[in-house]
């Protein structure tokens, strides 16, 4: 274990240690989050062909495969891969549309969706949680790594109106709510309601340098917990959409496809982006994701049927470099060569190739 600091990188023994209970029955080592560089991670090549499908002139990441709209994950997932290639020219563009079309709320959070063929353009004012930290972490990196105090400051602001608005509080424990409204316990019947998937590990050490006077340290500590405890039960997969009213069971959200689905596809990969190898979990998940079993697919956590098999090399990526990091067996030459048809594939794609890059190269 060790503990690292630096002006947005603050991370402290305590949280290297939060995580001191894995399940009743069953001890756990200490988590500890690794930093990432992040800055040129990612090649030319593989950011122009992803650029010039995905991302508009003027700083627009396009969804391609959900009416070509843009929302605040696609923005802050573009403002990360920019700043793995080192391309200040679309950061700021990025950056900009952000800036102008989508932070426009009171709180100081993204509004989360916005339609091209819409009036007004944004049609759900609500934020998501991961879009927002997504924004914060990738501003506070690029503010450091080119030394740009209006990243800075804006990461600052942001990260504060996440810790305000977005946090839920249950006895000693604090969790993410996946938008400031609509998920509390006075919200919903089943509420809290949570998405693990909305958990960007890597981000929290970020988080704290940026705003103390939040708990990430337990906010990082609660995700863990809450993983643990959905993934307990024979199918051993998380719903995208849990219920955590009662506090010792999480169960399938009302109203939403009780599945383990494309929103919890990047658990693994934010796990693995921290440095958070020793769950357990993330074993049982590689054998689930063999070519031998079902491969990575979307199942209903219920009964284990499995809706959809995932074929488009974004996903594939995911199975593959859970065996490289875990096996140490390099992915395959044909998931070497980016070819992007989709956003969110696409993003996963590259999210997981440069991470590989940095901090397991013999993987690629």
């Amino acid at each position: 274990m060790r503990c690292f600091t630096g002006r947005f990188q603050i991370l402290t023994c305590a949280l290297a240690l939060a995580v001191s209970v894995y399940g009743a029955a069953q001890p756990v080592k200490a988590l500890s989050v690794q930093p990432l560089n992040v800055v040129g991670t990612l090649s030319a090549d593989e950011w122009q062909a992803y650029r010039s499908r995905f991302v508009e002139e003027n700083g627009r990441v396009v969804d391609n495969a959900n009416g070509n709209i843009s929302h605040s994950e696609g923005q802050g997932y573009g403002l990360l891969l920019s700043l793995a290639a080192n391309d200040r020219v679309s950061f700021e563009k990025i950056w900009n549309f952000t800036f102008t079309e989508l932070l426009i709320r009171d709180d100081g959070l993204v509004s989360w969706k916005w339609e091209p063929t819409a009036k007004p353009r944004v049609t759900d004012k609500n934020n998501a949680t991961d879009g927002d930290i997504l924004i914060a972490y990738a501003l506070a990196k690029a503010g450091t790594a080119w030394q740009e105090p209006r990243y800075t400051n804006a990461a600052q602001k942001l990260a504060r109106a996440i810790g305000k608005s977005t946090l839920g509080r249950e006895g000693s424990a604090i969790f993410l709510l996946p938008g400031a409204e609509g998920f509390r316990a006075e919200d919903r019947p089943d509420g809290p309601v949570v998405n693990l998937s909305y958990w960007v590990f890597e981000a929290f050490p970020v988080l704290a340098g940026l705003a103390p006077e939040y708990e990430w340290n337990k906010v990082w500590q609660e995700g863990v917990t809450l993983l643990q405890q959905a993934t307990s039960g024979r199918v051993r997969l998380p719903a995208d959409w849990l219920s955590i009213r009662t506090r010792m069971q999480t169960m399938p959200a009302e109203g939403f496809p009780p599945e383990f689905g494309y929103n919890s596809l990047r658990i693994p990969l934010y796990l693995l982006r921290a440095g958070m190898i020793d769950l357990e979990w993330l074993r049982a998940l590689k054998q689930r994701w063999s070519a031998e079993n079902e491969g990575v697919a979307v199942v209903n956590v219920v009964t284990g049927q499995v809706r959809e098999r995932l074929n488009d090399q974004g996903y594939a990526i995911l199975s593959a470099a859970l065996v490289c990091v875990l096996d140490g067996t390099p992915i395959q030459a044909s998931l070497k060569t980016f070819d992007p048809q989709l956003y969110y594939p696409s993003t996963l794609y590259l999210m997981t190739k440069s991470w590989l890059g940095e901090k397991h190269p013999q993987c690629v």
